[in-house]
Parts: C-alpha cells; sequence; structure tokens
C-alpha cells in the first residue's frame, strides 16, 4: 500500500475547501429554496423574482439582471453586484453590508432601511433611489449618480444623520 505524504493531503485539503468556496448553481435552484450562499450566479435572470428573504452571503451575482425583483429582507452581505441591474427593485430591509454594487444601476430602487455598511457604490446609478433610515456607514460613494436620491434619515458614511 503506498503512503500519501502529509504535503499532498494538506494540497488535496485546500483544494476541496476552495473548491466548495462558490457553487455554482442554476436559478431555478435560488427560487425554489431561496437559499444559495456562497453561489455563483453570474449573469443570471431575475427580472421581477420574489427573493424576498433570501440568504445569499458572499454569493457572485456580478452582470445578474434582478430588475423590479423583490429581495426585500434578503440577506446579502458581502455579496458580488458588481455592474448588475437593480433598477426599480425592492431590496428594503435588506443586509448589504460589504457588498460590491459598482457600477450597478439601482435607479428607482427601494433601499429603506437597508443596511450598507461599507458598502461600494462607486460609479452606481443611485437616481430616484430611496434610501430613506439606511445604514451608509464607512460605503463608498464616489462618482455615483445621487440624482433625486431620497436620504431622509440615512446614516451617511461620515456617521451623519441626514434630515
Amino acid at each position: 500500500m503506498k503512503q500519501i505524504s502529509s504535503s499532498a493531503l494538506l494540497w488535496l485539503a485546500i483544494g476541496l475547501i476552495a473548491s466548495n468556496c462558490t457553487k455554482s448553481a442554476s436559478p431555478q435552484d435560488l427560487l425554489k429554496t431561496k437559499e444559495c450562499p456562497q453561489c455563483n450566479l453570474q449573469r443570471a435572470n431575475f427580472s421581477h423574482a420574489n427573493l424576498s428573504g433570501a440568504q445569499l452571503h458572499r454569493a457572485n451575482l456580478q452582470e445578474a439582471n434582478l430588475d423590479s425583483a423583490n429581495l426585500s429582507n434578503a440577506l446579502l452581505d458581502n455579496i458580488n453586484l458588481n455592474n448588475a441591474n437593480l433598477m426599480n427593485a425592492n431590496l428594503s430591509q435588506a443586509e448589504l453590508s460589504s457588498a460590491d454594487l459598482s457600477q450597478a444601476n439601482l435607479s428607482q430602487t427601494n433601499l429603506q432601511g437597508a443596511l450598507l455598511r461599507n458598502a461600494n457604490l462607486s460609479e452606481a446609478n443611485l437616481s430616484g433611489a430611496n434610501l430613506e433610515n439606511a445604514d451608509l456607514m464607512g460605503a463608498n460613494l464616489e462618482d455615483a449618480d445621487l440624482t433625486g436620491a431620497n436620504f431622509r434619515g440615512a446614516i451617511m458614511p461620515d456617521g451623519s444623520i441626514q434630515n
């Protein structure tokens, strides 16, 4: 019987751990279970989908279409939504801490009461978005389009509260 070296076992363990970091999943699976932490759903189409309360912690939805989707009360922390379309989506009370929303289209999106601490919203389109009572402490809004956005009662990146 051939023995396996300890370094070979270590590399095998590292490979198994790494392969589980980003699971592939179908959009149908997510719609059915509303759970898919660390899933790779890049460029998926969830337009008008009901994902209220979904658990997508650390998922990759880069360039996904979530136009008019319901993501209220969803767990979306550390999610990658870079360049995603979230126009007219409902993200009220969603947990988006440390999310990457850079270059995302969030125009006319409902982010009322959302937790966006340390989120990257650089170059995002937030025109007409409702961020009333949202928590944006530490968020990056550099070069974001904030035209007509509602920040009433929101905690801004510097910790100040908007009147």
